[in-house]
């Protein structure tokens, strides 16, 4: 099965998972149960609700799966390993990003090492979107 949006049909008309397919929320709770190391220890953080926000882990919208999702914010936090060092990888990832931001998302993205190397760092910039709105 395969999602296809209507010409004329704008983001925000798909509903809160994007008009995500049955296959992406399988595949979104494999992902759940299989976090790496940086996302456990991300998510750690996320569910204390930081700023009085909730916060999703691998949450489905349209064709893609975002690693953590804030609705209220519209913020989606992205964990790079190093497949994402290849050039595919990066071009895929510049397309979905692009992809995402028009769909109003903000997107910050931190790599595995930022995570596990400089916690603080990463924590410090998503409090100050959550509460400035900016990095």
């Amino acid at each position: 099965m395969k999602y296809h949006r209507k010409k004329d049909e704008k983001p925000e008309d798909v509903g809160f998972f994007g008009g995500a397919t049955p296959e992406i929320f399988r595949f979104a709770k494999l992902l759940r149960a299989r976090m790496t190391e940086p996302e456990k220890l991300l998510w750690t953080f996320l569910r204390t609700r930081p700023e009085g926000c909730k916060f999703r882990r691998q949450h489905p919208y349209g064709k893609y799966i975002l690693d953590f999702y804030c609705p209220s914010k519209k913020l989606s936090i992205e964990i790079d390993g190093t497949y994402h060092d290849s050039k595919e990888q990066q071009a895929y990832d510049k397309l979905r990003t692009e992809t995402i931001t028009n769909m109003g998302i903000t997107e910050l993205r931190f790599t595995n090492e930022e995570v596990l190397s400089d916690f603080e760092a990463v924590k410090t910039a998503i409090l100050t979107f959550l509460k400035e709105g900016k990095v």
